[in-house]
Protein backbone atom coordinates (compact mmCIF):
# COMPACT_ATOMS: atom_id res chain seq x y z
CA UNK A 1 0.00 0.00 0.00
CA UNK A 2 2.84 2.57 0.97
CA UNK A 3 4.38 2.18 -2.67
CA UNK A 4 1.29 2.56 -4.26
CA UNK A 5 0.92 5.84 -2.26
CA UNK A 6 4.26 6.60 -2.68
CA UNK A 7 4.08 6.25 -6.26
CA UNK A 8 0.66 7.93 -6.72
CA UNK A 9 2.22 11.13 -4.62
CA UNK A 10 5.12 11.17 -7.44
CA UNK A 11 2.57 11.04 -10.09
CA UNK A 12 0.74 13.73 -8.57
CA UNK A 13 3.70 15.77 -8.25
CA UNK A 14 4.72 15.55 -12.02
CA UNK A 15 1.40 16.20 -12.96
CA UNK A 16 1.22 19.28 -10.68
CA UNK A 17 5.03 20.48 -12.17
CA UNK A 18 3.55 19.96 -15.81
CA UNK A 19 0.76 21.71 -14.88
CA UNK A 20 2.67 25.16 -13.21
CA UNK A 21 5.18 24.48 -16.06
CA UNK A 22 2.31 25.18 -18.72
CA UNK A 23 0.84 28.00 -16.69
CA UNK A 24 4.15 29.49 -16.73
CA UNK A 25 5.59 28.70 -19.98
CA UNK A 26 1.82 30.24 -20.98
CA UNK A 27 2.52 33.87 -19.29
CA UNK A 28 5.90 33.67 -20.19
CA UNK A 29 5.42 33.67 -23.52
CA UNK A 30 4.31 36.88 -24.33
CA UNK A 31 6.02 38.57 -21.65
CA UNK A 32 8.71 39.96 -24.18
CA UNK A 33 8.59 44.02 -24.68
CA UNK A 34 7.60 44.16 -27.88
CA UNK A 35 4.18 42.39 -26.41
CA UNK A 36 3.64 45.49 -24.19
CA UNK A 37 4.09 48.12 -27.41
CA UNK A 38 0.59 48.83 -27.94
CA UNK A 39 -0.16 48.78 -24.45
CA UNK A 40 -0.34 52.77 -24.20
CA UNK A 41 -3.75 51.79 -26.19
CA UNK A 42 -5.39 50.30 -23.06
CA UNK A 43 -8.15 52.48 -21.50
CA UNK A 44 -11.67 52.97 -21.40
CA UNK A 45 -12.34 55.77 -23.71
CA UNK A 46 -15.13 58.31 -25.17
CA UNK A 47 -14.16 58.37 -28.64
CA UNK A 48 -14.79 61.63 -30.33
CA UNK A 49 -14.34 63.17 -34.75
CA UNK A 50 -10.97 64.94 -34.69
CA UNK A 51 -12.86 67.80 -36.41
CA UNK A 52 -15.72 68.27 -33.89
CA UNK A 53 -14.17 67.29 -30.06
CA UNK A 54 -17.27 68.15 -28.11
CA UNK A 55 -19.53 65.30 -29.61
CA UNK A 56 -18.86 61.82 -28.34
CA UNK A 57 -18.83 59.67 -31.42
CA UNK A 58 -18.63 56.03 -30.03
CA UNK A 59 -17.43 54.53 -26.86
CA UNK A 60 -14.27 52.14 -26.63
CA UNK A 61 -12.90 49.89 -24.43
CA UNK A 62 -9.29 48.08 -24.76
CA UNK A 63 -7.91 45.27 -22.45
CA UNK A 64 -5.24 43.00 -22.58
CA UNK A 65 -7.05 39.33 -22.83
CA UNK A 66 -5.73 35.48 -23.09
CA UNK A 67 -3.00 35.90 -20.75
CA UNK A 68 -1.91 39.41 -21.79
CA UNK A 69 -1.17 37.98 -25.23
CA UNK A 70 -4.26 40.07 -27.05
CA UNK A 71 -5.11 43.38 -27.23
CA UNK A 72 -9.35 43.79 -27.45
CA UNK A 73 -10.98 46.74 -28.84
CA UNK A 74 -14.81 46.81 -28.07
CA UNK A 75 -15.83 49.77 -30.36
CA UNK A 76 -19.36 51.27 -29.63
CA UNK A 77 -20.33 53.82 -32.18
CA UNK A 78 -23.07 56.29 -31.11
CA UNK A 79 -25.21 55.88 -34.43
CA UNK A 80 -25.18 52.13 -34.25
CA UNK A 81 -22.29 51.34 -35.56
CA UNK A 82 -20.07 47.80 -33.74
CA UNK A 83 -16.94 46.67 -34.02
CA UNK A 84 -14.03 44.75 -32.25
CA UNK A 85 -10.51 44.17 -33.05
CA UNK A 86 -8.02 42.17 -31.97
CA UNK A 87 -4.01 42.87 -31.71
CA UNK A 88 -1.28 41.10 -31.21
CA UNK A 89 2.62 41.18 -31.60
CA UNK A 90 3.63 38.20 -33.57
CA UNK A 91 6.63 36.68 -32.87
CA UNK A 92 8.20 34.66 -35.58
CA UNK A 93 7.54 37.79 -38.19
CA UNK A 94 7.91 40.20 -35.05
CA UNK A 95 5.43 42.15 -36.57
CA UNK A 96 2.02 43.97 -35.20
CA UNK A 97 -1.11 42.00 -36.35
CA UNK A 98 -4.91 42.87 -36.11
CA UNK A 99 -8.18 42.00 -37.19
CA UNK A 100 -11.38 44.16 -37.11
CA UNK A 101 -14.67 43.18 -37.49
CA UNK A 102 -18.16 44.76 -37.39
CA UNK A 103 -21.88 44.57 -37.14
CA UNK A 104 -22.04 45.59 -40.76
CA UNK A 105 -20.44 42.83 -42.43
CA UNK A 106 -16.49 44.94 -42.58
CA UNK A 107 -13.60 42.57 -42.16
CA UNK A 108 -9.98 43.77 -42.19
CA UNK A 109 -6.44 42.15 -41.69
CA UNK A 110 -3.89 44.92 -40.53
CA UNK A 111 0.12 44.76 -39.85
CA UNK A 112 2.89 46.54 -38.88
CA UNK A 113 4.51 47.76 -35.78
CA UNK A 114 5.91 50.49 -33.38
CA UNK A 115 7.36 53.31 -35.31
CA UNK A 116 8.80 56.57 -33.70
CA UNK A 117 6.69 56.14 -30.72
CA UNK A 118 3.60 55.10 -32.99
CA UNK A 119 1.57 51.96 -33.51
CA UNK A 120 1.24 51.87 -37.68
CA UNK A 121 -0.52 49.37 -39.27
CA UNK A 122 -1.60 48.88 -42.79
CA UNK A 123 -3.30 46.68 -45.01
CA UNK A 124 -5.87 45.81 -47.92
CA UNK A 125 -9.71 46.46 -47.51
CA UNK A 126 -11.88 44.69 -50.17
CA UNK A 127 -14.70 45.03 -48.40
CA UNK A 128 -15.57 48.62 -50.28
CA UNK A 129 -17.48 47.55 -53.33
CA UNK A 130 -15.31 44.73 -54.06
CA UNK A 131 -12.19 46.94 -55.20
CA UNK A 132 -8.99 46.51 -53.38
CA UNK A 133 -7.92 49.92 -51.57
CA UNK A 134 -4.95 49.96 -49.50
CA UNK A 135 -5.17 51.43 -45.60
CA UNK A 136 -2.64 53.08 -43.31
CA UNK A 137 -3.76 53.07 -39.88
CA UNK A 138 -1.83 55.39 -36.86
CA UNK A 139 -2.05 55.10 -33.33
CA UNK A 140 -0.26 57.73 -31.05
CA UNK A 141 -0.27 59.26 -27.73
CA UNK A 142 -1.81 62.90 -27.85
CA UNK A 143 -2.57 65.18 -24.90
CA UNK A 144 -3.40 63.09 -22.56
CA UNK A 145 -5.04 60.38 -24.77
CA UNK A 146 -4.89 58.41 -28.35
CA UNK A 147 -5.14 59.78 -31.63
CA UNK A 148 -5.94 57.27 -34.41
CA UNK A 149 -5.95 58.61 -37.68
CA UNK A 150 -6.65 56.57 -41.06
CA UNK A 151 -5.77 57.19 -44.60
CA UNK A 152 -7.09 55.40 -47.72
CA UNK A 153 -5.80 54.78 -51.51
CA UNK A 154 -7.21 53.48 -54.13
CA UNK A 155 -4.39 53.74 -56.69
CA UNK A 156 -1.68 51.38 -55.52
CA UNK A 157 -0.60 53.63 -52.86
CA UNK A 158 0.33 56.98 -55.03
CA UNK A 159 -2.17 59.14 -53.16
CA UNK A 160 -3.77 58.81 -50.02
CA UNK A 161 -7.38 60.76 -48.88
CA UNK A 162 -7.89 60.76 -45.18
CA UNK A 163 -10.37 58.10 -43.97
CA UNK A 164 -11.26 59.18 -40.64
CA UNK A 165 -9.61 60.80 -37.32
CA UNK A 166 -10.42 60.07 -34.35
CA UNK A 167 -9.13 61.37 -30.50
CA UNK A 168 -9.95 58.72 -27.78
CA UNK A 169 -9.91 60.47 -24.43
CA UNK A 170 -10.91 58.74 -20.86
CA UNK A 171 -14.39 57.63 -20.44
CA UNK A 172 -16.15 60.51 -18.24
CA UNK A 173 -19.28 58.59 -16.73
Amino acid sequence: MTVQWTALAALSALAAHAAFSQISAAAAACSAPAYRQFDFWIGDWDVFDAGDPTAIVAHARVERILDGCVLLEDYQGTDGAKGRSFSMYDASTKVWRQNWVTNRGRWLQLAGGLQGGEMALSGVDRSAGGRARRIRGVWKLDRGGIRETAVTSTDGGRTWKPWFDLCFRPHQP
